[in-house]
């Protein structure tokens, strides 16, 4: 049995489910600066409530005995490899966007405001601290404050759908993933109110090309869009902790713009985003090299907190080094931030950011 997030060279798993089933059901049943050294220290407490609640899904397919180290840095055997053209920004055809919801994939016209967090706790972002329902509420009340930014503002829920451990778990890939059971209310109460989801994955020691295929039925949905967040990936001796911050290469961020784009190109489904989050230059190697495709929005998503003048510093480090076609995104502190900034200041911004969001 191979090791969970390892995919042998010879394994096409990624592509070869890629295509929605046939019948489903109406009810969609579930199936740096050093100012940063102290971010989300809260991470050690909160993970360890959380590995009690958390329902881990274990990869298992049949392949060689290998360890995990063997699809660490610079994972050769994804075992996904496509001829991906340069593209610009996504920008959908006027016919194709104005046959769907705006909520349904990414549209190039729209401002997304996020809440950020983990349901189930409000350890981790201002998500988590009401249900679906008053997350809704929420969720419009802060978008309307952006209403006039931008010509359609789409209020987001970004859920952290993995979350990083210290502890390694069954699979030992110190990540906690959360159910589609567990997801599928929150997806669906976001569809019902005209939100769009980001899942947000911590990948600990597993790499993102495999840790995303376990959300393919969520990512099925025509309003679910995915993070990647590299502070929480670690190398295959290392594990995730406050303080620590770690990487991801712009190989392994497009293997894994490669298996959404298939996603999406299988089940006819509108673009998608694929956010990656950065505010430190060594979150990200080799950039530039990262490529979005027709189907597939690059968003470099700045997430460091402090006061304004240090946040529009750190922002404008990140978007110094833009992948081709990529848009920008901003995140704002509620507790960090000093003050949390207003969304004048937040649009200030230059390049403007299409994504915000709140944590």
């Amino acid at each position: 049995m191979r090791q969970h997030g390892e995919v042998p060279p010879d394994d096409d798993s990624t592509t070869r489910n890629l295509r929605r089933p046939p019948t489903r059901s109406s009810s969609r049943p579930p199936d740096a600066p050093p100012n940063y050294g102290r971010r989300r220290a809260v991470l050690g407490a909160a993970a360890v409530s959380l590995v009690v609640l958390a329902v881990v899904a274990v990869v298992v397919v049949s392949g060689a005995d290998t360890a995990v180290d063997d699809v660490a840095e610079g994972a050769a055997n994804d075992g996904i490899a496509v001829d991906r053209p340069v593209a610009t920004a996504v920008d959908p055809s006027a016919s194709d966007s104005a046959s769907r919801p705006i909520h349904h994939g990414y549209n190039s016209d729209a401002l997304y405001v996020a809440l950020y967090g983990s349901i189930g706790t409000d350890s981790l972002g201002v998500l988590g601290e009401s249900d679906a329902a008053g997350a809704v509420d929420r969720a419009a009340l802060v978008a309307s404050d952006y209403e006039g930014f931008g010509s359609t503002v789409v209020p987001t829920f970004e859920i952290i759908a993995s979350v990083a451990s210290f502890e390694a778990g069954d699979d030992g890939d110190h990540s906690n993933e959360s159910s589609t059971a567990a997801l599928m209310p929150w997806i669906e109460a976001a569809d019902d109110a005209g939100f769009h989801v980001v899942l947000d994955l911590q990948s600990g020691r597993q790499r993102f090309p495999s840790q995303i295929t376990e959300f393919e039925t969520v990512l099925l949905e025509p309003h679910v869009s995915v993070a990647l967040d590299p502070e929480w990936r670690v190398g295959p001796n290392e594990v995730p902790k406050g303080g620590q911050i770690g990487t991801v290469s712009g190989d392994e961020v497009n293997k894994t713009v490669d298996y959404l784009d298939r996603l999406i190109e299988a089940n006819d489904l509108p673009p998608k985003m694929l956010i990656v989050h950065q505010f430190a230059d060594s979150m990200i190697s080799d950039k530039t090299d990262i490529r979005g495709t027709d189907n597939v929005q690059i968003v470099i998503h700045m997430d460091g907190f402090g006061d304004l003048t240090l946040k529009r510093g750190t922002y404008e480090r990140v978007t110094s080094d833009l992948p081709p076609g990529a848009v920008v995104g901003w995140k704002n502190f509620y507790d960090e931030d000093e003050p949390t900034p207003t969304p004048a200041e937040t649009m200030e911004n230059d390049p403007v950011p299409m994504f915000v969001s709140f944590q």
